[in-house]
């Protein structure tokens, strides 16, 4: 049975399952000479290049909106807290 190959393309997209090492790890992520994608140092596919200042601004962005989609959540739970409280009815 012939060894499957650890490393290579499929339809254009990188995959790599060599035993990452910790000088890959890092020399992958950050690579100032490359644009803001580059090839995941373990997995399938593409990760962001810390060198690349877009990389930053893309965080920050996703960053901002997972906190504003959480201080909405926890809004909602306020709101709901409060609603839950006795109700008078009177019928007449």
């Amino acid at each position: 049975m012939a060894d499957k190959p650890q490393r290579g393309t499929l339809f254009g997209i990188p995959y790599n399952f060599e035993r990452p090492s910790a000088g890959r790890l890092l020399s992958s992520y950050w690579q100032p000479g490359k644009g803001m994608l580059v090839e995941k140092p373990f997995g399938i596919g593409y990760t962001l290049n810390l060198a690349s200042w877009r990389s930053w601004v893309v965080l920050l962005v996703a960053g901002g909106l997972l906190w504003n989609e959480r201080q909405k959540a926890e809004e909602k739970e306020d709101e709901a807290e409060a609603d839950d409280g006795p109700v008078e009815v009177i019928v007449d």
